[in-house]
Order: structure tokens, then sequence, then C-alpha cells
């Protein structure tokens, strides 16, 4: 089984509760195993993943998530809601698999969440630092410094449109 790359794990992470998580089937994907056995083994390890490693998404949040990647709730659709698993969970995830597969997974996911970390932190920095010039500077720099802080910003991606594209005529 090959590895799923760093970049296409990066894809999978979500914000949730002010964490960065991962989805149990997208891990279990990753480690190349049902999430059906992935769950099993967490519910045996239970004292191993406390609230701040892994947490099951509320009805709400597992609703606004369905709606989001377009899957049923009935007919083949998941019945369970999902748990989640911050960066420590992931690891911890890792250990309780226990295979060779689970680990060198863990240790593109850790890759993954690192690179968003940095990501953000480069941001933030940017951010910062423009903020001084600006207070240092006069008003003069104004369109300058706004026209900076515009391209700064992460443009929001479009969505893909799901369904059937009906043609006019």
């Amino acid at each position: 089984m090959s590895l799923i790359p760093q970049d296409q794990i990066e894809k999978f992470i979500l914000s949730i509760r002010g964490h960065r998580v991962l989805l149990d089937s997208d891990l279990a994907r990753i480690y190349g195993v049902t999430t059906k056995y992935l769950n099993q083994q967490v519910r045996r390890n239970s004292h191993r993943f406390p609230d701040d490693f892994m947490f099951q998404l509320t009805e709400i949040e597992e609703e606004s998530l369905r709606s989001q990647i377009a899957t049923s709730k009935t007919y083949g659709g998941r019945r369970t809601r999902h748990y989640v698993f911050t960066e420590h969970g992931t690891v911890m995830l890792a250990s309780v698999l226990n295979s060779v597969v689970a680990v060198n997974a863990s240790i593109q996911v850790v890759r993954a969440f690192i690179s968003l970390r940095k990501m953000l932190s480069s941001h933030v920095e940017l951010a910062y630092k423009l903020d001084l010039l600006e207070r240092k500077y006069d008003h003069q720099f104004k369109v300058v410094f706004d026209a900076i802080r515009e391209l700064t910003l992460i443009p929001e991606q479009p969505r893909k449109r799901i369904g059937i594209k009906q043609e006019d005529g």
C-alpha cells in the first residue's frame, strides 16, 4: 500500500471547535484500515484518547459536515457521528493501530499539521509586520499598505457544484 502524500493529507484537515482535526474516515483511509476497525481500536483504548486528542461531533456539526460533503443520512450513508482527532490524537492512533503502515502514515499526518501551522504562522507574522510599518509611516502610504494587506488575504476557493448541469434551450 502506498502512502497518501502530505499535500493531500493537508486538504483533509478541518477546523472544528477551534481545533485542527482529521475525520475518522479520512484517517482510516490514510492508515489503510476500515473506519469500523479504526473506531473499534479507539473504543478498546479509550483511556488513551482524552477530549483534547479526540472528540465526537455533535448532531449539528455532523449535519453541517454532511451538507458540505453531500452524503446521505440513509441508504448507505453513515449512521453514526464522526470522531475527529487532533494532531496528538493522530499520533496516539498510530500507536493503537500498531502497524508499519500506520506509523509511516502518522509521520505524514504530523508533517501535514506542521506545514499547515507554519503557513498560518507566516501569515500572522506578515500581518503584524505590516501593522508596525503602517503605524510608523504617515497616511500617504495608506493606499500601498491596503494593497499589500489585500494581497496577503487568502482568497476563498469556489466550491465545485454537485449535481447535473442543465443546459439552456
